[in-house]
Order: C-alpha cells, then sequence, then structure tokens
C-alpha cells in the first residue's frame, strides 16, 4: 500500500455497557488486553505487552493466531496524545501482510464518551486502503465482542 493508493479513514463508534473508566482500563492495562485485543481466532501473549499510557508512551504487543502460532502481528505505537480515560491518540509502525501491502505507519485516534454509565468510543485510524480498511473494521468488531464480554464478566 502506498501513501497514493491509502485514502480511507476507517471510523468505528461503538457503545459499550460500562463506565468510561473501565473501558478506557481496557485499553491501557496489559493484564486486561490480553483477554480481548484482536479478531477472534488470535490471542495475545501477555509476555508480549507493553503499555506505556502517557504522550511519548507506548503500546506494543503481538497477536497470534490460534491455528499457526507462526502467523503473528505485531503492534508497535507511540501515544502523541493521552487524557486519561478520555482520548488515546498515537501512530502505529505495522508489518506488511505478504501479497497485499507494505508495512508503513498510520495514526490512532480513540475517544471515549461518557454515555450515562456506558461509554461511546469513537475510533479513527487509517489511512487506508479501501480492501485493507474492510479487514480492520472487521478486526476490530470482532475484539471489541470479545471486550464486551469483557466488559460484562
Amino acid at each position: 500500500m502506498t501513501d497514493a493508493t491509502a485514502s480511507k479513514e476507517l471510523i468505528i463508534t461503538r457503545t459499550f455497557d460500562a463506565p468510561r473508566e473501565l473501558v478506557y482500563r481496557a485499553f491501557t492495562d496489559p493484564d486486561q488486553i490480553v483477554q480481548w485485543f484482536g479478531p477472534v481466532g488470535f490471542s495475545v501473549p501477555r509476555d508480549t505487552v507493553e503499555i506505556d499510557a502517557r504522550t511519548g508512551g507506548h503500546q506494543r504487543l503481538t497477536m497470534v493466531s490460534d491455528d499457526d502460532p507462526n502467523m503473528t502481528s505485531p503492534v508497535d505505537a507511540t501515544f502523541t496524545e493521552v487524557i486519561e480515560n478520555e482520548l488515546l491518540v498515537g501512530t502505529e509502525k505495522w508489518e506488511g501482510i505478504p501479497g497485499q501491502q507494505e508495512g508503513g505507519s498510520m495514526y490512532m485516534r480513540i475517544e471515549f464518551h461518557d454515555e450515562g454509565g456506558k461509554t461511546r468510543l469513537v475510533l479513527r485510524q487509517g489511512l487506508y486502503t479501501e480492501e485493507v480498511a474492510d479487514m480492520a473494521r472487521e478486526g476490530w468488531e470482532s475484539s471489541f465482542t470479545k471486550l464486551d464480554t469483557l466488559l460484562t464478566d
């Protein structure tokens, strides 16, 4: 994927039945992120997770396919703006998908809005090609289904 073909911003809005502080913590606590991050069929080993949730801090982890442990997807993000319980903004380096796109970097913005005891999350990420944006949306939606379970347990 080149900058010329990456033109789509992924925007996902989702409401979670949990207070904003709990949803934010699920994104910044390594012990929680391993329980939900990654689409169904992928796990995040705890020993791969490092999170320093502050401006200039980072989030590093590796998603591993449950079916083929040799298939991994590392995440290496740097936070450029952090407001506790409200906002995570950063840039993410990623490795390419063989045969589909080269590696590169993208931005991500995650907003946590209080909705009367629930949390409306707005995620913006990109830029993507149309095809990869659809795959990313499916991955996030699958991850958020796992997050719903974590938050209601």
